[in-house]
């Protein structure tokens, strides 16, 4: 190659990252208008907020577990009015059935007397689905979202019928009522792109709660972007560079989570199973997520270890023993993170 061909490639690149670097400082500041629209209507749980802005921005669905009266709900609806998105939701429930979240073909009749079978839409054609409840309804039930959730699209008769994009499922489940519950399958876990667990307000924030949720004004939130805005958001989240201290950072949290290849004799011990490449693709694009919300321009290990319990602690399995000596999730996860700290 000639001095002046590689200088014009040079500069290509160069322009090239200077766009990038404008695109994300751009990205930046509306996630900062995002973050301040929530904070408006959402009082505290300033990491709930930031996991499930980092799963939306990643192109990743998530399961929101806690007690009753915490926000969840509230927190899904304000997403889809700050995001400007098509929401709609689903009570699930046991007597739910595939066709009331997917849709159904009906039978219809013309005025010639000719017949034919016309496809009604279920809810899960909107670009915020949020699934209240999620294990109450028969496991039958809750695989209809499976095809949904991985390619965006979903088979009926036969014939397939591609999703709104941006698609997004985010779904509520209450930890402390399990009669009358379905364990979600492992194959729909690790769908979801995090689990995050919803804890009280610190004292300060429920007191905020009580004074700005009881009066004579209700606070309603603003749209921020729309759907084509965050469509742009994700591709560009999916340009941010990653360096190889970080891949290897995600590849050996990943593997050492598997009691069959790794050597930390912890997990040997109390791992039944452990994640698998969905969890290392899931952390790839979340730690690029989690530098774009922080109006960084790259990853870094901090950025592996934050993500590490709302990523993995779905999608690894106890054995007996472990839920026998007491051993927890975390413990495991945490010890994970040892390793690469």
């Amino acid at each position: 190659m000639t001095a002046t061909a590689q200088d014009k490639k040079d500069s290509i690149a160069l322009g090239e990252s200077e766009k990038l670097l404008e695109a994300l400082e751009t990205l930046g500041g509306r996630l900062a208008d995002v973050r301040a629209a929530i904070g408006r209507i959402i009082f505290g749980q300033r990491q709930v907020i930031e996991e499930t802005l980092i799963t939306i921005l990643a192109g990743g669905h998530v399961l929101l577990i806690g007690v009753p009266g915490l926000g969840k709900t509230r927190l899904v609806e304000t997403l889809g009015t700050v995001l400007g998105l098509d929401e709609r939701r689903v009570q699930f429930t046991p007597d739910l059935m595939p066709g009331d979240i997917i849709g159904s073909e009906v039978l219809e009749e013309a005025e010639s007397g000719r017949r034919s079978f016309r496809f009604i839409k279920g809810p899960v054609f909107s670009q915020l689905l949020m699934a209240d409840e999620i294990n109450r309804a028969s496991p039958r039930t809750q695989s209809a979202l499976l095809q949904a959730m991985q390619e965006r699209r979903v088979s009926v008769a036969g014939q397939y019928h591609d999703l709104p994009p941006p698609f997004h499922v985010l779904a509520t489940q209450n930890p402390l009522e399990l009669e009358g519950t379905y364990p979600l399958p492992e194959a729909q876990l690790d769908r979801f792109f995090m689990q995050v667990d919803v804890g009280y307000p610190d004292p300060d924030d429920e007191r905020t709660v009580l004074m700005m949720t009881t009066g004579a004004h209700d606070e309603r939130p603003r749209q921020v972007m729309n759907g084509a805005s965050l469509l742009e958001a994700q591709r560009l989240v999916r340009h941010v560079p990653v360096g190889e201290s970080v891949v290897e950072a995600i590849l050996k949290l990943v593997r050492s989570g598997r009691p069959e290849s790794t050597t930390i004799d912890d997990v040997r011990k109390h791992v039944s199973w452990g994640p698998g490449p969905r969890a290392s693709q899931a952390l790839m694009l979340g730690v690029r997520a989690r530098a774009v919300a922080d109006n960084r321009l790259a990853p870094s290990i901090d950025d592996v270890l934050a993500l590490a319990h709302p990523i993995l602690r779905h999608r690894m399995a106890l054995n007996f023993a472990a839920r026998a000596e007491g051993v927890t999730i975390q413990q495991i996860i945490d010890r994970l993170c040892q390793d690469i700290a």
